[in-house]
């Protein structure tokens, strides 16, 4: 920041400001860097220490770039700044977020001590993003009884045997997380979790929670992860889950097909989900039918899809049957090696392929399309069963050359279409 910046100033437009009330100041400390926050006690001798009351404190990715000297997490660099403002800081710590660049560390002695000051000053967010070794979290973490939102990264959680859960947390975002073995299927009481995210977590089996109102559910990349438990809760209305590598590299996935895990979420509204996953829950037969239609199911987001597998083909359109109330459709195409797509295409040939209407689906989008035949015949389909769709948007894969390109908007611009008020959008390619 330019000392200049708050030098020039008028005496009136000082005062305005330093007038203010304390939350508005507070607002405007929290919105500006945390070093340029400690640079506003030059101002005036009213500034000299408002900075130290700040709630919020970000050492972010952002303040470890500019301030590492020689690539150094230790005394001469970043933590030293860190404990010089906690030094000066006065007041509770309602908001932390630390950033651990991944560079040279002796230990996490450091950040051991950070955390217990937080545990001691009734912190409610809490953000840790380590690009370092796993850091293993302290036993006093798992102390804070104020936390409301907590998202930790490349870190071992493993909590004290006493801990029995977070009775105020909101949101949970865990990433590279190593749950370890030591909560052995512990439930930990989450009363009050709203938004649970998981990704690329390891031992995911053994974390067992207890979430009633859980409503948003994200999990990708834990192929040990129990869904059925995670799926526990009667106010869930989004659920994304992908595995993003192929089944046969995970080994511990939990057993269901399509229809056992749908019947665990009766109140589901949007739900996500790649091909990898649905891959798992079409080994066994694919039914026309479900036991229960998935009256609740309003948006539908399919990750790389291949149309040209039958299996993959034929849960979409079990997914299309059993949704009556489906307003939205989005598919986003996986970029594969040339396959058989004859027996695709005669599957959507046949006369009773989607023997229903979508009298619901008002938009569709369709993303990285290559313009196979059976995808071309999927759109037709679409563009023929939904009497309400409004939008149809097409992405084509940024793979295709310019004749193409245009060979496919030709073609899909000219299929009859149910919906009087339907309207074609064909866009710039997605590379």
């Amino acid at each position: 920041m330019d000392r200049n910046k708050w030098r020039v100033v008028g005496c009136g437009e000082e005062d305005r400001i330093s007038n203010l009330p304390e939350h508005l100041i507070d607002s405007i400390l929290e919105s500006l860097p945390i070093e340029d926050a400690v640079r506003t006690s030059i101002i005036s001798k009213k500034w000299r220490h408002k900075w130290t009351t700040m709630s919020t404190l970000a050492f972010d990715e952002h303040f470890s770039k500019k301030f590492a000297n020689n690539r150094a997490f230790d005394h001469n660099g970043v933590i030293r700044i860190i404990n010089k403002v906690l030094i000066l800081h006065k007041g509770p710590i309602s908001k932390f977020h630390l950033h651990i660049p991944n560079i040279f560390l002796d230990n996490f002695q450091e950040v051991d001590q950070f955390m217990l000051l937080l545990s001691r000053n009734n912190v409610r967010e809490l953000i840790i993003t380590n690009l370092n070794r796993n850091y293993e979290l302290p036993s006093y973490l798992f102390s804070c009884p104020e936390l409301t939102k907590l998202e930790l990264q490349k870190c071992r959680f493993n909590p004290p045997l006493e801990f029995e859960g977070f009775l105020n947390l909101e949101e949970l975002l865990l990433k590279d997380i190593d749950f370890g073995s030591r909560l052995c299927g512990t439930k930990i009481k989450l009363p009050q979790l709203k938004k649970l995210t998981l990704h690329m977590c390891k031992n995911v089996y053994s974390f067992n929670i207890k979430a009633t109102k859980l409503r948003i559910l994200t999990v990708a990349a834990c192929p040990d992860a129990m869904l059925l438990q995670l799926f526990d809760s009667p106010c869930l209305f989004v659920a994304g889950i992908a595995l993003k590598k192929p089944i046969q590299d995970f080994v511990g996935v939990e057993k269901m097909n399509l229809a056992t895990m749908l019947s665990n979420l009766p109140r589901i509204e949007h739900f996500y989900v790649d091909s990898h996953f649905l891959k798992c829950l079409i080994a066994e037969k694919i039914p026309k039918l479900l036991p229960h239609a998935i009256y609740s199911l309003k948006r539908l987001a399919l990750l790389h899809y291949q149309l040209a597998d039958l299996h993959q083909l034929r849960s979409v359109l079990c997914l299309l049957r059993n949704s009556p109330n489906l307003e939205t459709l989005c598919i986003f195409m996986a970029m594969v090696p040339r396959v058989d797509v004859g027996p695709a295409s005669n599957h959507l040939e046949s006369p009773n392929c989607l023997d229903c209407t979508l009298n619901r689906l008002q938009t569709v989008e369709i993303a990285y399309l290559e313009g196979s035949k059976p995808e071309l015949l999927f759109i037709k389909l679409l563009l023929t069963h939904s009497p309400s769709l409004d939008k149809f948007t097409i992405t084509p894969s940024g793979a295709l050359d310019a004749k193409k390109i245009l060979d496919i908007a030709k073609d899909v611009m000219q299929y009859p279409r149910i919906s009087p008020k339907a309207k074609m959008f064909y866009l710039n390619p997605k590379r």
